[in-house]
């Protein structure tokens, strides 16, 4: 443009100099003086030519330059350079457009600052969320995915990669059509076998404007859990109650038709009532006091017991059933005597329930070993039994209520099954934490870890 305009500039002189030459020339019609006008006008049109070169190079710049400037900061613009101001001399009109000019690029960096802290914050959002999520595109390609859904489905998303590849599972493909062709959310639930089985519900809805769907991913595994141990709960203490009714009720009815009057038989059917009354009232008080700790109702009052006296007293409760059975308690303290912070109240419940399930399990003639160490913040308590032992199998599920690893034998050394689970909750309501080792055929060994305390 420059070029053009600067030979425009010079064409135009040449033009004004002609035709004033031509006007000259017309009045005078002498060949002499005609032919001297001639060659002076000739070199004065060279002279003023070469004299206007300059002027219409100064004047073609100073018209192109601003326009040059333009064009320069809308190339920045184009490469990125959002924010970029020009400096725009000459006219008003060029500085006015320049002003407008600058006026964009700031409006730009502006924009495209807050899309992208917006992006930043949305990208900080979905990786904080504890569901994973997964855009998709009208061509069932993933548009973005958070982290949680790729743990969740245990496996690498990559941008503009088909869904179907991501998941493979038809569940989730027929969800995207769904929500594709309508405008209702749908829901569907995945379950995932293997040695720990994991449940992850699926949500899918329509994206506004082009067509797309989000899936909103969610492990419900936990939830699947805790229902299977409401129903496990309610089905356990529907029998547990049942079996001592059928027998109150079997028993009384015999009694009823004549037994009452046979007294050899009466007093024996009488002290079944009486024993299967006493496991149905244990069996309800342990229920109220699973659902007293469960609930944060206990009111424990925490202070400096000593282990060693805490033992012996349990030891001296159960001696009577271990004489039974010919087991020897065997107690194996520290060098020096220790206490730890607990409810005495509670840690009687505590050992009455581990050393009486050590010698339940236990068969005559074994052993029952209470050990106990310390460290500087911690003191840990073991029961250890030679007894039946517990499947590897069943150990994580132990401290579940009702739950039994042998049913059959469970019921017939009585107990009401909440005892471990009990045992779990008051440990930890005493802010410690209880464990179970066990070897089948060889016993098992319960410890429990409290914080230490001052000797009283």
């Amino acid at each position: 443009m420059f070029w053009r305009l600067f030979i425009s500039f010079l064409l135009l002189v040449v033009v004004a100099v002609v035709t004033v030459g031509a006007i000259i020339l017309r009045r005078n019609q002498d060949a002499e003086i005609f032919r001297a006008l001639t060659g002076e006008l000739i070199s004065a049109a060279a002279i003023i030519v070469t004299g206007a070169v300059v002027p219409a190079y100064l004047l073609a710049r100073r018209f192109t330059q601003p326009l040059r400037d333009l064009s320069d900061g809308a190339n920045r613009l184009a490469e990125g350079d959002l924010g970029y101001n020009i400096r725009v001399g000459g006219s008003r009109e060029f500085s006015a457009l320049a002003r407008t000019f600058n006026s964009m690029s700031d409006s730009l960096a502006a924009s495209f600052a807050q899309v992208a802290e917006d992006k930043k914050r949305l990208r900080t959002i979905l990786s904080g969320m504890a569901e994973g999520v997964i855009g998709v595109d009208e061509d069932r390609r993933v548009l973005f995915a958070n982290d949680r859904a790729r743990a969740l489905l245990d496996v690498s998303i990559e941008r503009q990669q088909p869904i179907a590849e991501v998941v493979r599972n038809a569940t989730v493909e027929d969800l995207v059509e769904m929500a594709m062709a309508s405008n209702e959310p749908h829901r569907a639930e995945l379950e995932f076998k293997g040695e720990s089985p994991r449940f992850v519900a699926v949500y899918a809805a329509c994206m506004p404007g082009p067509s797309g769907a989000v899936l909103v991913l969610n492990d419900v595994s936990e939830l699947r859990g805790l229902e299977r141990m409401r129903q496990d709960f309610a089905a356990n203490v529907s029998h547990e109650l049942k079996t001592p009714l059928t027998v109150i009720k079997s028993t009384l009815e015999a009694l009823q038709y004549g037994a009452v009057d046979d007294v050899a038989v009466r007093g024996e059917f009488l002290e079944r009532i009486l024993a299967e009354t006493d496991r149905l009232d244990a069996l309800i008080q342990d229920l109220l006091r699973l659902s007293r700790i469960e609930s944060g109702d206990l009111a424990l009052e925490v202070e400096s017991v000593r282990v060693a006296e805490a033992i012996a007293s349990g030891l001296d409760r159960q001696a009577t059933r271990a004489e039974a059975k010919t087991l020897q308690l065997i107690e194996v303290p520290p060098p020096e005597p220790v206490a730890f912070h607990a409810d005495e109240e509670v840690l009687t419940t505590i050992l009455d329930n581990l050393i009486d399930n050590a010698i339940k399990y236990t068969n005559n003639g074994g052993k029952v070993i209470i050990r106990w160490t310390a460290t500087e913040q911690t003191v840990t308590l073991d029961v250890q039994d030679t007894g039946i032992g517990i499947p590897e199998r069943d150990l994580h599920r132990v401290f579940e209520r009702f739950y039994r690893a042998d049913k059959a034998r469970s019921r017939a050394a009585g107990g009401t099954g909440l005892g471990l689970a009990i045992v779990k909750h008051l440990v930890q309501a005493m802010k410690g934490q209880v464990k179970v080792a066990s070897e089948l055929g060889r016993g098992s060994t319960f410890s429990i870890t409290l914080p230490r305390a001052p000797l009283a």
